[in-house]
């Protein structure tokens, strides 16, 4: 993998904003690029071509790729479900929200659909609390989940898949 000059451009920016020797800080918005350019998900090649681009050990880049929700480690759907799990969500009922999301679609956690366009994934706080259950759909959050929303959410994905085909 190689990114285009732009994007270099791009990423040597972002490593300018941090002193000499410290340009592992911009590793998080370097990965964010990363994932863009390979289409929604990091490969090992990927994440290593972003290690030699920071000068770093690749296991660095795989530790920090692993740890956070926002980077996926395999392929996605178009449609990511990122639905909360911790407390103030679950009390407000999101394992009944995942339950439902796993049973409509038919995949698990961590799955795509068939026809590739929706992912279901849990994450921690996703820092809405007060508008839960919630869960992060691209750059925007879905709040206070109920079934019939849901399903509002998943036509919506469904006609706008098939008019962009």
């Amino acid at each position: 993998m190689t990114f285009s000059t732009e994007k270099l451009n791009k990423i040597n920016a972002l490593i300018t904003r941090y002193p000499q020797g410290k340009q592992k800080s911009a590793l998080l918005p370097v990965l964010h690029i990363a994932q863009q350019e390979s289409g929604g998900w990091l490969d090992v090649g990927t994440m290593d071509y972003v290690a030699s681009l920071l000068q770093i050990q690749p296991i660095e880049v795989y530790e920090v790729a692993t740890f956070y929700s926002m980077y996926n480690l395999k392929p996605v759907g178009k449609y990511v479900f990122e639905v909360c799990q911790t407390g103030p969500c679950m009390v407000n009922g999101s394992d009944e929200i995942i339950d439902y999301i796993k049973e409509k679609l038919s995949i698990g956690i961590g799955e795509t659909t068939n026809d590739g366009l929706f992912t279901l994934k849990v994450v921690e706080c996703l820092g809405a609390c007060g508008y839960a259950p919630v869960m992060q759909l691209g750059k925007s959050y879905r709040e206070h989940l109920t079934k019939e929303k849901i399903d509002a959410i998943i036509d919506e994905g469904v006609k706008n898949s098939s008019i962009n085909n």
